[in-house]
């Protein structure tokens, strides 16, 4: 939900496992909670010993149903671009299984220098210190604690289930309204001298 509007494709998926397995998701209410790990969401369904078999099926019925539904969000490309044009390196740090991320990436022609999965919250800090990133962008409450836990700015977009208001509450450095902003903002984040190398989630 920062780069990608994944929500008819989870929806979908959703929809499909319930399908198969015969047990009811609210695929509708289950997509405003998008962020925190799948199983999480998955345990408001599900019984605990069955939320493992769960989350690996419909892992595999993903790429059938929940890539083809999901466009870019706006600004996605642009912000990849001028990550790419000052100079730095874009990477892609989710809490999505990490081979379903790079074919939403493929399908919609997102290139980024590295994507890395199965990654929640604070977390995240762990990819984003190993590839050097200064700012973070992201769309959740999680992905703030996770900038702040790398030494990061945390700009955050409310593309997502938070408002600007939660991510403002959550300690966000930078709120903007989409990823639109993005390229003029980071002209004048880099003018200032406060940066170099960012790496938007």
């Amino acid at each position: 939900m920062t780069l990608i509007d994944s929500r008819p494709g989870i929806r979908a998926a959703y929809r499909a496992l319930t399908a198969e397995t015969g047990v009811w998701i609210d695929a509708d209410l289950a997509v405003t909670r998008l962020g925190p790990p799948l199983e999480q969401e998955l345990a408001h369904w599900f019984p605990d010993d069955q939320i493992q078999a769960m989350g690996d099926r419909y892992r595999e019925l993903y790429p059938a149903y929940a890539i083809e539904p999901s466009p870019a969000l706006p600004g996605a490309r642009a912000a990849i671009a001028a990550v790419r044009a000052a100079g730095g390196r874009a990477i892609v740090v989710t809490a999505k299984h990490e081979p379903n991320a790079k074919l939403h990436l493929d399908h919609l022609g997102i290139t980024p220098d590295a994507v890395i999965g199965w990654l929640w919250a604070e977390a995240k800090a762990e990819a984003l210190r190993e590839h050097g990133a200064s700012v973070y962008v992201g769309d959740h409450i999680g992905d703030v604690r996770g900038a702040h836990t790398a030494g990061a700015l945390a700009l955050a977009v409310p593309t997502g289930p938070c408002t600007a208001g939660d991510l403002r509450e959550a300690g966000a450095d930078v709120v903007l309204d989409d990823l639109t902003g993005f390229p003029a903002w980071l002209r004048g984040y880099l003018s200032e001298g406060t940066g170099t190398g960012p790496g938007p989630g």
